[in-house]
């Protein structure tokens, strides 16, 4: 084995290693959004987005071979199940805060228009 072969090779695992370490985190991220941590989750989607970043430069710079191709294919397949299991439930979360909105706007509406009579009513002694 040749001292390119080697540095390829590290290369290849670092790279590999580093989509694990994505795959990881998406892990985490379903299970925070599954227990509805959305603080949580935020939070973890930062490194998420700095991981992804990471990886898109390493992938201009490093060449797979046909296994490391095959791994680096079946970790981004794990990956997109646990985002679509993410997504999922961002938008269940998205249609719950919709609909509490909703009801805070109609609160909020209602309130408008029957404060100035209410405020009318209570007025027990008369303006000076």
């Amino acid at each position: 084995m040749s001292a390119f072969d080697s540095a390829s090779d590290d290369s290849q695992q670092v790279l590999l290693d580093t989509y694990t370490e994505l795959l990881t985190r998406a892990a985490q991220m379903q299970v925070l959004a599954s227990s509805e941590q959305w603080a949580e989750l935020i939070e973890e989607r930062t490194h998420y987005v700095m991981l992804v970043d990471k990886l898109r430069e390493l992938d201009e710079r490093i060449t797979l071979d046909d296994t490391g191709k095959a791994r680096k294919a079946e970790l981004l397949e794990r990956i997109l199940e646990h985002d679509v299991e993410i997504r999922r439930r961002l938008v269940t979360r998205r249609d719950e805060l919709g609909k509490l909105i909703g009801v805070s706007q109609k609160q909020r509406d209602l309130h408008r228009a029957y404060a100035p009579q209410q405020g009318g009513s209570y007025q027990d002694e008369p303006s000076p």
